[in-house]
């Protein structure tokens, strides 16, 4: 099988297959010994790293759950995220849960790896202990992801088996998004713990080829590595190309790039001047994709699409189903703006952990929607306008308002508040927070980003806090977001 014949590279070492596969398998059977079977979950808070992958491949092969955790998360959010999951074991990198103390890890049983942490057994004597596992795989359930959605706490993604149907369906949608072919060799330096370059990295290994990982972004690392490494392959996104193109003109002239065949963006918009910078660099070797965790790759935007549509999200992928509906289930003509409805095939069905009315209510049929509002142009391009939902994407990464919000207003001289999307030249989005004080109350913008920041990872407190007097409201009494959003947005191209 091709995931035999996977190669990884990690700081500075070479997994050649037969080592890779070796890894894989023994983490296989000490999971097995651990009782994780079809269906069980297994969480994994750990950074970039040969580990990481060899652990996601090792739960996939078992007919388990991978549930990849974000590494900024707080000790309650982690807690939460262990509960809500079910998890029966956690895989976790020790300098991570040194840095959680208290962690109740509910019913998952931890185990430490790449380091130790007193009172925690260490993963790695039962991984190496065990014997390669030489079963075949069971059919893969794929990951579950933590997202949310305007209602509060995160909901884990729980997906049904894949049919074999899909699995060549899949392959087709790798070949596409991602360029997948045997000999590529790939960088992957964006948060493993996403769903896109999750997808990324266990693509190119089921594809065989040569996966390089980093543990963090680095501009001219990145350029160097192409070079060093005579890479084929990439998983950047836009707020990466902005650091990119922020280098100087002598740096970026010092690498030789020519090996690029495919380079896979996804997670948020890439504002098309960008785009047209780095294709005019790199060459036509950038693809976009538009996707979510839920339903998986959506549209694909070529280079030449690109330069020839500027700022839009592509065509739909073969086989997928994209409408753009009214409130009333209407197919609304070309050019006019409405909510975005897909079907795709190739991604097995999901359920919502504990929630199955937040998963009915963005059904409508075959379709599902996330909220995202945009409009079809005359030759079948998609172009996404807004999001109906308050959901921010900055520089990839998914933040939902509501959580923000609700942690907020326990703060005491807190009256109301409300957090949204304002532009940020680097990461696309970032987050803006409009507080509205208690009569009497002693806040200030930094002593409430303080605040946030003792509870919540750091990515999730908003960048600019201002005090009013009173929030804009509507005649129902919600609170006018748009009235607050609107002036840090005027001017500007586009609005997500």
């Amino acid at each position: 099988m091709s995931l035999d014949q996977a190669t990884l590279i990690f700081e500075g070492r070479t997994h050649a297959p037969e080592a890779f596969s070796a890894l894989w398998r023994r983490n296989a059977a000490a999971l097995q010994a651990q009782s994780v079977g079809d269906g069980d979950v297994v969480a994994l808070l750990m950074r970039n790293s040969v580990e990481a992958i060899a652990a996601m491949v090792a739960v996939r092969h078992l007919g388990a759950i991978w549930c990849p955790i974000n590494w900024h998360l707080k000790t309650d959010e982690v807690a939460y995220v262990l509960a809500a999951s079910g998890a029966r074991v956690l895989l976790v990198d020790a300098p991570l849960l040194a840095a959680l103390p208290g962690l109740d890890t509910a019913g998952a049983r931890p185990f430490t790896v790449r380091g130790e942490v007193p009172g925690v057994s260490a993963w790695a004597p039962l991984r190496d202990d065990a014997a390669p596992l030489t079963a075949p795989p069971a059919p893969p359930r794929g990951a579950m992801f933590f997202t949310s959605g305007t209602t509060g706490r995160p909901k884990g993604i729980v997906r049904q088996p894949m049919t074999a149907d899909q699995a060549v369906r899949q392959a087709e949608m790798r070949r596409l998004a991602y360029g997948t072919a045997p000999d590529m060799r790939a960088l992957l330096c964006a948060p493993w713990y996403h769903s896109a370059p999750c997808n990324y990295a266990l693509g190119i290994v089921q594809e065989g080829g040569t996966l390089v990982v980093e543990d963090r972004f680095d501009a001219e690392r990145t350029l160097a590595l192409i070079e060093q490494q005579r890479l084929t392959h990439a998983y950047l996104v836009p707020t990466m190309y902005v650091r990119l193109l922020a280098l100087p003109a002598e740096v970026r002239t010092r690498y030789d790039l020519s090996s690029m065949r495919f380079v896979s963006s996804t997670g948020s918009p890439c504002p098309p001047e960008v785009k047209r910078r780095m294709i005019e660099w790199w060459g036509p070797v950038i693809h976009e994709c538009y996707g979510a965790s839920e339903l998986g790759y959506m549209t694909l935007l070529t280079s030449e699409q690109a330069l020839r549509k500027p700022g839009s999200a592509g065509m739909p992928l073969p086989d997928v189903t994209l409408k753009i509906l009214d409130d009333e289930g209407r197919e609304l003509p070309r050019g006019t703006p409405g909510l975005i409805w897909i079907d795709q095939p190739a991604t097995p069905d999901f359920s919502y952990a504990g929630n199955a009315q937040a998963r009915a209510a963005m059904a409508r049929g075959d379709l599902k929607t996330m909220g995202d509002v945009g409009y079809l142009d005359d030759d079948g391009f998609l172009f996404i306008v807004d999001r109906a939902a308050d959901m921010v994407i900055s520089g990839g990464v998914n933040i939902y308002p509501v959580e923000v919000e609700l942690l907020l207003q326990t703060l005491p001289g807190v009256a109301d508040c409300a957090v949204f999307g304002i532009p940020d030249d680097e990461f696309g989005e970032a987050l803006a927070a409009a507080v509205q004080p208690a009569p009497d109350a002693d806040l200030s913008p930094d002593a409430i980003r303080a605040w946030l920041h003792d509870r919540i990872a750091g990515y999730k407190v908003p960048r600019v806090v201002t005090l009013h007097d009173a929030l804009p409201r509507e005649d129902t009494g919600k609170i006018f977001k748009r009235r607050l959003r609107e002036p840090y947005w005027t001017g500007r191209s586009r609005r997500v």
